[in-house]
């Protein structure tokens, strides 16, 4: 029988000294990898775009889904990994969910990556 993933937290904003400070420890790597493996999809990485440049600072799942050329359900599936991730957060309004980026949870990972990048 496979042996069973840890269950990890990754929805606060990761905190940990920067890659280039020190070499990392098993669990700060492990914190910072599953952050950029949520990333690290063409349409998460479209979905994250979209909401960083959108104007309300918020969008609907019908038109982040027809932003991306996607169906409702595969968007909400990739909104579901961002969001475990802690890259956004949602509110349901009825039968619609809005979606909003968490700046600080990309800042804290880009402060991770490189401490001296846009100071």
């Amino acid at each position: 029988m496979p042996k069973a993933l840890p269950t990890i937290d990754v929805s606060s904003p990761v905190c940990c000294n920067p890659i280039s400070a020190a070499p990392m420890n098993d669990d700060a790597a492990l914190q910072v990898a599953l952050r950029l493996k949520a990333l690290a999809d063409p349409a998460r990485i479209k979905l994250m775009s979209i909401l960083l440049t959108t104007e309300s600072g918020e969008i609907c799942t019908c038109d982040l889904a027809a932003g991306i050329g996607l169906t409702e359900s595969t968007a909400s599936h990739h909104l579901g990994q961002l969001r475990k991730a802690g890259m956004v957060e949602s509110t349901r309004r009825g039968m619609n969910v809005y979606y909003s980026a968490r700046r600080d949870a990309l800042d804290a990972l880009r402060s991770i990556l490189d401490p001296n990048c846009c100071t």
